[in-house]
């Protein structure tokens, strides 16, 4: 096992620091105090999931035993904290690198943490507007509507009498995350050095995963991407982006227009016609996101995605978007439209073209075969039995067998759509994902109203 001193002293890309050789700094400090800690726990906790994971394989065979590691690796992260949950949802995502086994259980880590306390909110509050609170409210709720392991929301109400919902930064979050995720990338660069990871991107996968993360507690920076997500998706009828104040807002705290009577089960209540909709609406954000405007929300589960009576879809909490270079919107868009029309060596080609790596001993040709065969079963599907979890799922694991790195540029647009996928075919079990890309395809590669 390699000396704590050493990974501390290694800078993010895997040298050593020029710092290496000097008196630890307080910041080193505390790397060193929260590295110690994380590794107690994880090789204490890991030590135990291991052996018990050895034992269930002997008992009950491979399957049971790869799903008892993978509840143990998701105890692990938990206990952990936020980072690391908000880390491991993010490379649950990553079927591509990670095995199917270990991304199902990782996918169901919450973030189950009880609400600020009354306390908890007021230094929330002093951290996030100084001495400036009462200039920008009249009043904070001290309940929580909701709440989460980086920030908690409250109704409040503006000086001129508009009621907003406040997303409130905990208090004290940011440094910590901050720490947690230079020790990644530094753990990272090291595991990059290790001849069995040798082709695989671990530092990209790493980075990509901690711009995520970060993403997510600079609250300045998502309430701009609030904002972004709202004029993109203006266009799209029936659907209803919070409008963001950002003179009220600060970098640990965005206030936008509070959006009453939300329920998770709000669909349930109504009737097939307007589930339907529903369905439709939900679609055709995504597409527009993907095919038209490249600026992607890539986390619409239920909690961030609602529904009301009056037949609008609300998309909320834009802290996990990506934004696609042009290059990469046109190519995933003749990705999705290859394979809507049964072109599996081309879809092949455009996952090799975007790879941002192909192991020296890649099988090429056995991929792209592999791809075309994958390609021209799901054509042959009916809409009802197509579904993009299991095209996705095989697709990387296509890429892990025979080498190739797929962008995370790549991914991330797959994965906006493989969210969304149980809520669309709870809502209407016969939407066709393909057939009702087709218009927003042609209008963003051809120019076709």
């Amino acid at each position: 096992m390699l000396p704590l001193k050493y990974l501390l002293s290694l800078s993010p890309t895997g040298a050593p620091s020029l710092e290496s050789s000097r008196s630890p700094t307080p910041e080193r400090l505390r790397l060193a105090g929260r590295a110690l800690v994380i590794g107690s726990v994880a090789t204490a906790s890991m030590a135990a999931g291991v052996a018990g994971a050895s034992a269930t394989a002997v008992r009950h065979g491979r399957t049971a035993g790869r799903r008892r590691l993978a509840r143990e690796i998701t105890r692990t992260v938990a206990r952990l904290g936020p980072t690391f949950i908000k880390a491991a949802q993010v490379l649950g995502t990553r079927r591509d690198v990670v095995p199917a086994w270990l991304c199902d259980e990782l996918s169901m880590l919450q973030d189950d943490v009880p609400p600020m306390t009354a306390t908890q909110g007021r230094i929330a509050l002093r951290e996030a507007y100084g001495d400036e609170l009462d200039k920008v409210f009249v009043a904070v709720e001290k309940v929580p509507t909701a709440s989460g392991s980086i920030a908690c929301v409250y109704r409040a109400t503006l000086l001129d009498g508009g009621t907003v919902a406040l997303k409130l930064r905990r208090p004290g979050i940011g440094p910590r995350m901050a720490a947690d995720l230079a020790l990644l990338r530094r753990g990272a660069a090291l595991v990059a050095r290790l001849p069995m990871f040798r082709g695989v991107p671990v530092r990209e996968v790493v980075d990509n995963l901690c711009e995520s993360v970060l993403g997510q507690v600079d609250l300045g920076r998502e309430g701009r991407d609030l904002g972004r997500l709202r004029e993109d998706l203006g266009s799209v009828p029936r659907v209803l982006v919070p409008r963001v104040h950002p003179e009220a807002s600060r970098p640990a705290a965005i206030v936008m227009d509070f959006v009453s009577d939300l329920a998770v089960d709000t669909a349930d209540r109504c009737s097939p016609a307007l589930r339907r909709r529903f369905a439709a609406s939900t679609l055709a954000v995504v597409y527009q996101m993907l095919f038209i405007n490249g600026f992607v929300h890539c986390d619409l589960h239920p909690g961030n995605l609602y529904f009301k009576r009056g037949g609008q879809v609300v998309v909320l909490d834009a802290g996990f978007s990506v934004q696609l270079s042009e290059r990469m919107r046109d190519l995933f868009a003749n990705f999705f439209l290859n394979m809507s029309i049964g072109r599996g060596e081309r879809c092949a080609a455009i996952v090799l073209e975007s790879a941002i790596g192909v192991s020296d001993d890649a099988d090429v040709g056995a991929f792209t075969e592999g791809v075309t065969d994958l390609v021209a079963r799901s054509y042959k599907l009916s809409a009802k039995e197509f579904s993009l979890i299991a095209f996705a799922g095989e697709l990387f694991d296509l890429q892990r067998r025979y080498g190739v790195a797929a962008s995370p540029e790549l991914v991330f647009p797959l994965l906006s759509l493989l969210v969304v996928e149980g809520t669309v075919r709870s809502l209407d079990p016969d939407i066709d994902f393909q057939e009702t890309a087709k218009p927003i395809l042609n209008r963003a590669l051809f120019g076709i109203r």
